[in-house]
């Protein structure tokens, strides 16, 4: 297999470079043009500019606005950052050893770059603050939820530790409040088939097999509040808040389920209560076997604000 080549591109500002392939079909007289087609959310004249200005750049170098098309060929280029609003709060780091670094990701901070959240990740943080330009993602974790995210610091690993997602060879545990609902019998396991189509804010449950299971057992619960512990069997996007919804129990500050509520974007109040609190698995490089706990709390069960979920980010 023909191994892809190397971005002429440094990262900026912790994020990588668009890396695209020229198609094989050469019906385009120059870069140019293609990529006039190819990306409609750039207009004609910025797509100019980028040219002119050498911002877009081949294995051979900058490219120009005559660029020939050359089928297969791979361009690269920095898209332009979004506007985006400072998440005020702290990535704590947990764990960091030659191969994996192990966060406790705030609430409202995505993992990784989507949209118009790149900057302000918690991927991009953490390859400017500690300087590791080849950190990449074991899993993702949403961006509301706070909690445990495990990141891999050698390229050559990146495979293994993702693989254990996967193959479901990673214990996990989730912490939740919700009301409580005396009629409810728990523990118990809820199984749906899960789809979340690209566009769409919310998830759906449809008829069909289901894909996805998880164990709702509920630990403690005082003044018509409980706290939930959720254990995920599969990964589905927005699974648990999906399936605690369904329970007819969503979870305090959820702004999908049961109903969208509209939040602007400084609005960092009232946050989803729920939390990542533990990661447990055998270790695919060393053969140890790991366990991590998260240190932060959810406010609406112990009534105080997590100092660590507070801290700003000097």
């Amino acid at each position: 297999m023909r191994r892809k080549p190397s971005s002429p591109l440094p990262q900026r500002h912790g994020v990588d470079p668009v890396r695209m392939r020229l198609p094989l079909d050469g019906r385009w007289r120059t870069v140019r043009d293609h990529l006039v087609d190819r990306i409609p959310k750039l207009s004609p004249d910025r797509i100019d500019a980028m040219l002119s200005s050498g911002r877009i750049v081949s294995t051979d170098g900058p490219l120009t606005l005559d660029s020939p098309f050359v089928p297969g060929a791979f361009v690269w280029f920095h898209r332009d950052l979004p506007v985006e609003t400072p998440v005020p709060f702290a990535v704590d780091v947990l764990h960091r050893d030659e191969h994996l670094l192990v966060v406790d990701k705030p609430h409202f901070l995505a993992t990784t770059p989507r949209g118009g959240h790149v900057v302000e990740t918690a991927l991009v943080r953490l390859r400017r603050e500690l300087d590791l330009p080849q950190l990449s993602p074991a899993h993702r974790l949403d961006r509301l939820t706070a909690g445990l995210v495990m990141f891999v610091i050698t390229p050559e690993h990146r495979g293994a530790y993702q693989s254990l997602f996967h193959d479901r060879s990673v214990h996990k545990e989730y912490e939740a409040v919700a009301r409580v609902d005396p009629d409810l019998e728990l523990p118990r396991t809820v199984r749906s088939r899960i789809r979340k189509q690209r566009g769409v804010l919310r998830a759906e449950e449809v008829p069909g097999e289901p894909n996805s299971e998880t164990r709702v057992e509920l630990v403690e619960h005082r003044g018509g509040l409980g706290r939930y512990r959720l254990l995920p069997r599969t990964g589905r996007t927005h699974q648990l808040r999906v399936h605690m919804n369904r329970l007819g129990v969503p979870i305090l500050g959820d702004d999908l389920y049961p109903v969208v509520r509209a939040r602007a974007a400084d609005d960092f109040s009232s946050p989803l209560q729920l939390l990542a609190t533990v990661l447990e698995f055998t270790d695919p490089i060393t053969g140890r076997r790991r366990r991590f706990e998260s240190r932060r709390t959810l406010g609406s069960w112990t009534g105080r604000h997590d100092e660590r979920t507070e801290q700003a980010v000097r």
